[in-house]
């Protein structure tokens, strides 16, 4: 039985409750490569063990992926605020291996953000394609609540979230604290769950 924590309060999940475990951007570059977070490989190597005693509890697996032109406006060298990072084709943009074997036999699903280099896309529901592609299968896989974590805590991951409750209401998310690294050491993240009175897990 599923249990989930909100405010002090505890709150059980129904156990045939449709969900769709939403991973932001488990990717080399944001974990041992060029723009890491701090606490981000523990944090990706536990994720890798939920997922194996966890995956086949979900009806869908979604990860989100950076997929960066060399030309992309976040980057440094375009005017942006970040280092290049998770470049398509190379292996900054690849997933965690870890977490790649977890996922290995289990139906899952990738889907790109910030393939387009005039955008900055730090939630996947700003990419048109990746945003159609979801609410599809939110609505094929009858999908009633939303695990979400990943990197980084404050910025996609808190953006996914933002927009997500948006769309679908935030009493049908759950955030996995404990594999959402960020920046700020999970401030901006932590303000907004509790300011939506989203459950955390």
């Amino acid at each position: 039985m599923k249990m989930a924590h909100i405010r002090g309060a505890i709150f059980v999940l129904g156990e045939n409750m449709n969900g769709m475990l939403v991973i932001v951007d488990p990717q080399n570059d944001f974990i041992n490569g060029a723009l890491p977070v701090p606490g981000a490989e523990k944090a990706m190597n536990d994720l890798a063990e939920y997922v194996k005693e966890n995956g086949r509890k979900y009806s869908h697996i979604v990860v989100t992926c950076d997929y960066h032109p060399v030309s992309h406006c976040s980057f440094l060298d375009n005017g942006g605020q970040w280092p290049p990072h998770c470049v398509a084709q190379t292996s900054g943009a690849e997933l965690w291996p870890p977490l790649q074997n977890a996922l290995e036999g289990m139906e899952y699903e990738i889907l790109h953000k910030g393939d387009d280099a005039a955008r900055e896309e730090y939630s996947i529901f700003r990419n048109p394609h990746a945003r159609m592609r979801l609410m599809d299968l939110s609505d094929t896989k009858k999908v009633e609540h939303y695990d979400i974590c990943g990197i980084a805590g404050d910025y996609c991951v808190l953006q996914t979230l933002k927009d997500g409750s948006e769309i679908f209401g935030a009493n049908k998310f759950q955030v996995l604290c404990d594999y959402s690294p960020s920046i700020d050491g999970g401030k901006a993240l932590d303000e907004f769950i509790k300011e939506k009175s989203i459950c955390i897990k």
